[in-house]
């Protein structure tokens, strides 16, 4: 199986080249004291850990699987050893509070990190991932008590958090979840109930885990708003941080799934175990969106991780598989046969992934510079605006990057032909793993109503103008760029007739609610489409900058630019059928009765 090696180049053109990230980074206070260097530094050491700690993991991960016996987890072989030397090496205190013993580097970072992490092993990474979206809804909902009881040993690893939120009867429907919460007069509570589908909710990689947990108190309201968010130790700590007693927590089973067989996807059981209120009573759903969000991020980054690994194996193979003759003859006589990547389906599929890998990257990238520039800009229209964005761009990411993501992953295997069926090569193992990022978080399809509803529609559209507007700056300052003239007016009309199409949507949903979900998941992917092509605009100008091409050879530049064109050519064309798609509106999608199915 072919060890997965960071893709450092690219990732190191999109944070300097395209998203002048030591500018922009270093402009905003906390930050001032960043430098390119030590972005790269981190960058290579995070590729070391990614290739040759965690990848070589990843299958025996998938082969071994996790074991369930008497209430316990047992991981993989090489697991915990691995995790203690992540952890011994200060990873999970990358972006952390300083005042807690994180580092407080920016989400332009992380993102990175955690692609190559998702890359490399992504039942490995769930963790660790799942507890700084954990360290991040307690430091900025918690009490000083428990921030300072807690933070330092999620930072630090000695523990892990986890997301508990799904119940079996209610899936989605949050609003009728049963676990209850009571209060006690030592100002704890009393939490009882079941929760499913707990990633890393038992293992034997920490001593500890530290649940949140959404649950209801007694005379809190029958819906989604009557919910709090508890911080829900596996084990009892004083407030020095030591362990005391086990808590009320168990862990009932764990999934038998189609992929991702190194992490335990878990039943966990609360029996009057004491939890700790996170934020306000009733409040619990507003604090567990900041994990939420942060996680949909973070799924996002799972496919593109794992469709870059996919790319490396597939380009690699189809370099080197000799079989049939080029169309124009034989390209390479002194052999038997030519590479198929002289074949146009080949280059077709190999182009596909790359194109859309590295727009996904900088669409992640340009999603974590506006969280960057909301949690650190002094600057309150900059935050507003931001925020906006963020809003709007969250659902596509996790959306439109997992379906890629999988799409790829799926292309890659079909690149080996049979070999891509077999487990010896990964690619398999990778179409498993990737298919989870669809559905975790919410699926695609609620990520896309979470678009077109609350994103667009109650807002009557207004984050979609602060993208429009910025797109629409963006290529005016591109029009002495000839070479460019093709892309630019491409994605001017793409972005009138998104649009366009946006406020016919908006008026329809007033009239009609069910043009709403109609239209959702349609739109999510033409929003997708759109943001691709805009991010490529962004690369092809960086790519044809002089400050680019003293860096990078000419070589490089060069690819990008072709793999740019076959975007615009051969994937943008795409965002036509899906206007007119969405345009059709409910009435055909509507008008079958439920007994006619």
């Amino acid at each position: 199986m072919q060890q997965y090696q960071a893709p450092l180049e690219d990732m190191r053109f999109l944070l300097h080249e395209v998203f002048q990230a030591e500018t922009f980074l270093t402009s905003l206070p906390g930050l001032e004291d960043l430098s390119a260097e030590l972005l790269d530094a981190i960058l290579e050491e995070v590729a070391k850990i990614s290739g040759d700690l965690l990848s070589p993991l990843n299958q025996i991960g998938d082969r071994q699987g996790c074991r369930f016996e008497d209430g316990s987890v047992t991981t993989p072989t090489g697991f915990r050893d691995a995790y203690r030397t992540f952890a011994a090496g200060g990873w999970g205190a990358l972006t952390g509070h300083p005042d807690y013993g994180g580092q407080g580097m920016p989400k332009l970072l992380a993102v990175l990190f955690e692609e190559m992490l998702f890359a490399a092993n992504s039942a490995f990474a769930l963790t660790p991932i799942l507890t700084s979206g954990a360290a991040l809804a307690l430091s900025l909902h918690g009490s000083e008590s428990l921030k300072r009881r807690f933070l330092p040993n999620l930072y630090s690893g000695r523990w892990t958090g986890t997301m508990c939120l799904t119940e079996a009867h209610a899936g989605t429907d949050l609003g009728i979840m049963k676990t209850r919460a009571e209060p006690r007069p030592d100002g704890t509570y009393r939490l009882t109930g079941s929760k499913i589908f707990i990633t890393a909710g038992e293992h034997d990689l920490t001593e500890n885990i530290i649940h949140f947990v959404l649950a209801r108190l007694p005379d809190s309201p029958a819906s989604a708003h009557g919910l709090s968010l508890f911080l829900v130790p596996r084990t009892l700590a004083d407030e020095s941080a030591e362990l005391t007693e086990r808590n009320g927590v168990s862990c009932g089973s764990i999934e038998h799934k189609m992929g991702i067989h190194g992490s335990p996807t878990c039943v966990i059981n609360f029996d009057a175990a004491t939890g700790y209120l996170v934020g306000e009573e009733n409040r619990g759903l507003a604090c567990m969106f900041t994990m939420m969000n942060y996680e949909r991020l973070s799924m996002g980054l799972q496919g593109i991780g794992l469709a870059d690994r996919s790319y490396q194996v597939a380009r690699d193979y189809a370099r080197e598989r000799l079989q049939g003759r080029g169309p124009a003859g034989p390209a390479r006589p002194e052999q038997v046969a030519d590479p198929i990547i002289d074949h146009p389906d080949v280059r077709r599929m190999l182009l596909t992934m790359r194109a859309n890998i590295l727009a996904g990257r900088a669409l992640a990238l340009y999603t974590a510079g506006k969280l960057d520039t909301v949690k650190f800009s002094s600057e309150e229209t900059q935050q507003q605006s931001a925020a906006r964005l963020v809003e709007l761009l969250t659902p596509v990411v996790k959306a439109y990057c997992t379906d890629r993501g999988f799409q790829d992953c799926v292309t890659g295997q079909q690149v080996l032909g049979g070999h891509g069926y077999v487990s010896e090569w990964g690619q398999e193992q990778a179409v498993r793993d990737a298919r989870i990022a669809q559905i975790y978080e919410g699926t695609n399809g609620i990520q896309a109503l979470d678009l077109m509803g609350r994103k667009t529609v109650r807002c009557k559209a207004e984050y979609f103008q602060v993208l429009a507007a910025e797109v629409r700056e963006y290529l005016a300052a591109q029009e002495t760029q000839e070479t460019l003239a093709p892309y630019v007016t491409s994605l001017a009309e793409a972005c009138s007739a998104l649009e366009s199409l946006t406020h016919r949507i908006v008026e329809r949903a007033a009239a009609d609610p069910a043009e709403t979900g109609a239209a959702s998941y349609g739109y999510m992917e033409a929003m997708g489409v759109f943001l691709y092509g805009y991010m490529w605009i962004r690369i092809l100008c960086a790519a044809g900058s002089e400050t680019a091409s003293g860096t990078y050879s000419s070589a490089y530049r060069d690819a990008l630019f072709k793999t740019g064109r076959f975007y615009f050519e051969r994937l943008m064309p795409r965002l036509k059928s899906l206007l007119e798609e969405v345009s059709a509106g409910a009435g055909s999608l509507m008008a079958l009765q439920a007994d006619q199915f």
